[in-house]
């Protein structure tokens, strides 16, 4: 048996405006589970807290609550001295209790022919990564798109591409998506992250959804505007300028001896939109001892037409940026874009390892810059954080680059998915509430690694936004100058 305390909050609709927090000391045994504590104060303190449970073996999903502000199953988790436990982001009826009905009741349901056969075997196992749902709403309590925009939510989306595979379904889920919100996603990866059963709603489902919509020639004008673009041009923005890789030569040799030799895959924004960032990298690569060669030929990673459901040229694209770097014996590919560096990692199948430039600094080891006098605070793209499971390497080295850094919680800024170019009213809503987030850390600027994520941003706060490598060319530059001047 083991002692600890830990804190609930409480709410009484009949006698309180609002919540509460109360602690509790608790006497459990070792390995005991979040329910375990939450019932041990039910039977030692206070019977009238208000809890929901079943099956105790993570299968139905009913004890679905947060713990020190992520989605968890009580019934699984392991309770922790200190834990402070509150109920889902949902309508709340009383204390962990919250209302799940309203989204249950929305869900589809199979509307069977008369007549019809059993499954085959592939369409079970079609149907099966989706049908794994517990529906204990994690994901719909964690998703931004619910806070900005009327959207059905992503267990709604996995329930419409569920009956959409079953050939026993009658209805066309495709308009019923369309109406629910399907082009609302910003695949920002959330709702995988917090789901007990792992299941990859913005992939399986999602994206799977909007590939009928697009057979169905229901894709959004502005998406099918990009998908013009790319198949014209090899790119999914204009140019604005002279390119990136009309700039730099194939291959740029560092300043000192070679450590490492990566390709490098600049993508479409830091090619034609956002050059300087792009730039900027290929210095920090030099002072770094690292040989970077960059094939002109490669194109568009497809992205924009994956997330939109465009894929019908996608095989293309792929097989021309894979032999671009290939053909060359690249074993190593370098990304700065978390879009593209996910996509590279997880929508293709290449005989190289991709990585993106914070992992290739922290294992080629990196010269420390000087710090600048600044405090600066940092935001996890999605698809950097969640596509690529990149957390720790940005910020070991902006901790090197500023005086101060400041934490921020991981926040989907709304430039991903398609919805800023498809949904920009929800693009712009959700751009605010980052803004306001980073604003809020009172830091002199924000630093990022993604095109998509720095270019959206900047229109939503007054706060600078920067590029990890135009930060630490600074910091170079800094002492390179303390250095001239002693």
């Amino acid at each position: 048996m083991k002692e600890m305390t830990f804190t609930i909050q409480r709410f009484d609709p009949e006698t309180e405006s609002g919540p509460h927090c109360e602690s509790y000391m608790v006497r459990v045994n070792d390995g005991a589970r979040v329910l375990d504590a939450l019932e041990a104060v039910r039977r030692d303190h206070d019977p009238s807290l208000a809890i929901r449970s079943c099956c105790r073996a993570g299968q139905c999903g009913s004890c679905a609550v947060r713990m020190n502000g992520s989605p968890v199953l009580a019934c699984m988790e392991e309770a922790a001295d200190g834990m402070i436990i509150e109920p889902l982001d949902l309508p709340l009826i009383r204390d962990l209790v919250t209302d799940i009905a309203p989204v249950l009741e929305r869900l589809a349901t199979i509307l069977p022919s008369e007549v019809g056969d059993g499954l085959s075997r592939e369409e079970v196992e079609l149907i099966k990564p989706l049908r794994e749902c517990i529906e204990c709403l994690s994901c719909v309590s964690v998703c931004p798109a619910l806070k900005v925009t009327d959207f059905a939510g992503p267990t709604a989306m996995r329930q419409e591409m569920r009956c959409a595979l079953d050939p026993r379904d009658t209805r066309d889920r495709i308009p019923e998506s369309i109406e629910r919100g399907l082009f609302a996603c910003t695949t920002c990866h959330r709702c995988v992250e917090v789901c007990p059963k792992e299941i990859e709603i913005p992939g399986k489902a999602i994206e799977k959804l909007r590939e009928r919509a697009n057979r169905a020639g229901l894709t959004l004008p502005r998406h099918r505007a990009v998908a013009d673009l790319i198949e014209r041009t090899g790119r999914s923005v204009e140019r604005s300028a002279a390119t990136f890789l009309e700039q730099v030569p194939e291959v740029i040799e560092p300043d000192g001896p070679v450590k490492m030799t990566i390709g490098f895959f600049v993508g479409c924004m830091f090619n034609g939109r956002v050059t300087k960032p792009a730039l900027d990298a290929m210095e920090v690569m030099k002072r770094n001892g690292i040989r970077v060669v960059i094939p002109h030929e490669q194109v568009c990673c497809g992205s924009p037409l994956i997330r939109t459901g465009q894929t019908t040229f996608v095989s293309e694209l792929k097989r021309k940026n894979i032999e671009a770097f290939t053909s060359r014996g690249i074993e190593t590919v370098m990304t700065i874009c978390a879009g593209c560096g996910s996509t590279l990692k997880n929508d293709y199948d290449t005989p190289f390892t991709v990585m993106d430039i914070t992992e290739i600094l922290v294992k080629a080891g990196f010269e420390p810059p000087a710090k600048l006098p600044i405090t600066a605070t940092y935001h996890d793209p999605c698809h950097l954080l969640r596509g690529q499971g990149i957390a720790d390497p940005p910020r070991t080295i902006l901790e090197q680059v500023v005086e101060r850094y400041i934490p921020m919680p991981a926040q989907c800024c709304g430039a991903g998915g398609g919805v800023r170019s498809g949904q920009p009213e929800e693009a712009a809503a959700l751009g605010k509430l980052r803004g306001e987030a980073i604003e809020a850390t009172g830091a002199d600027i924000v630093v990022t690694i993604c095109p998509f994520c720095e270019f959206h941003i900047q229109e939503q706060t007054d706060t600078p936004v920067k590029n990890l490598a135009s930060l630490m060319l600074e910091g170079y530059r800094k002492k390179d100058q303390k250095k001239g001047g002693d």
